[in-house]
């Protein structure tokens, strides 16, 4: 980290030489993501102290936060782009509604049979995902700018909405509505309010250690300064070698969500394996939420402060691959008891659009 803050603006100006920009390149990601695994670690134990969905919740919105800066990273970056937020977005869909969301359904039901979650929490994400992502990807293509994008006051609008209903989903899921996102007892989709426990009676959390999660806090913040003192780095990387190789645009929002979601990830397919299947629902399916939540304001921010374009349309396809992905997670999670047949539904819904990115 240190030589990069002292070298990195001679290594990686114009012209960048390819043996240069791989090395770079791999030492970054792998700083990165070495990084981001130790925000997962940090988040994970403060998650068994804290109890769901406190626990989920740290773990999503640090994950969350370092997408959030490698894409202001781009967009700050000396280049052009104008779709990194939406494109990030659409990867971050792609991938965790059904990459993740069909290996969890698949190695957990393969090893439990069908598994029980929360069927109340799920409907709660998969709705918000809908008005969100309508909002945010569908909407801007049906405007009189024609290209995509938000008028400035719109922008302003939509952004502010965002936060507020995003902000006011979370306080609700912390209280009065937690029940919904937490594990019910076997042989039950949901907990009733009358019922409704003051913690996660499946898995209880551990008494609480007030110094040793001050502790861990800390630790997770000073595991994502590496993520943001290199994140400009590597999105000039980033850019650099998709122009070279002239591979699709899209393609910098894919790496950029398999860099901050890999570790999460690996902990919802760990879940899945535990017959957890709330705390995967509600890594996978809140991670989107998030996603989303925080993503589109930042994106809108940056681009009003700076005046750069911010393109959150998307294409056609994308919009079919939207509504399709949209409308599978929904009959998944439709009060029925997942199975490994819904697993591969994801899983081959993920395929196609990993086709569709190379040759569309």
């Amino acid at each position: 980290m240190v030589a990069f803050q002292l070298g990195g603006s001679s290594w990686l100006s114009e012209p960048i030489s390819p043996v240069t920009a791989i090395v770079c390149f791999v030492v970054l990601f792998a700083t990165i993501l070495t990084a981001a695994f130790g925000v997962v670690r940090e988040a994970d134990h403060l998650a068994h102290q804290l109890g769901e969905p406190y626990g989920t919740l740290i773990l999503t919105l640090s994950i969350v936060s370092i997408e959030v800066i490698l894409i202001a990273a781009v967009m700050l970056g000396p280049g052009e782009a104008p779709t990194i937020g939406r494109d990030s977005i659409f990867a971050v869909m792609m991938i965790i509604l059904n990459l993740v969301t069909g290996i969890c359904l698949l190695v957990g039901g393969m090893r439990y049979g069908e598994q029980e979650y929360n069927a109340q929490g799920a409907l709660a994400y998969i709705s918000m995902t809908v008005l969100l992502t309508g909002t945010a990807l569908v909407l801007p293509n049906t405007l009189s700018t024609g290209n995509g994008t938000f008028w400035p006051a719109q922008a302003i609008a939509f952004a502010a909405f965002t936060v507020v209903l995003y902000g006011a989903f979370l306080l609700m899921q912390m209280r009065g509505y937690r029940r919904l996102f937490m594990q019910p007892e076997p042989g039950s989709l949901s907990i009733p309010a009358r019922a409704a426990p003051d913690g996660d009676t499946t898995h209880p959390k551990a008494s609480l250690d007030t110094r040793g999660n001050t502790i861990r806090s800390i630790t997770l913040v000073g595991m994502m300064l590496p993520i943001i003192l290199l994140a400009h780095d590597l999105a000039i990387l980033i850019d650099h070698g998709i122009e070279l190789a002239g591979a699709p645009v899209a393609l910098g929002g894919v790496l950029i969500a398999i860099i901050v979601f890999t570790p999460e990830s690996i902990t919802a397919v760990k879940a899945a394996l535990r017959n957890e299947m709330q705390r995967a629902v509600n890594l996978c399916l809140g991670a989107f939420v998030s996603t989303v939540g925080l993503t589109v304001p930042a994106v809108l921010v940056v681009g009003l402060v700076t005046g750069k374009t911010v393109v959150l349309g998307i294409t056609p396809t994308e919009t079919v691959l939207l509504l399709l992905t949209i409308g599978l997670t929904a009959l998944t999670f439709l009060g029925q008891r997942t199975s490994a047949v819904q697993g591969l539904m994801h899983l081959m819904l993920f395929a196609v659009f990993s086709v569709l990115l190379f040759s569309s």
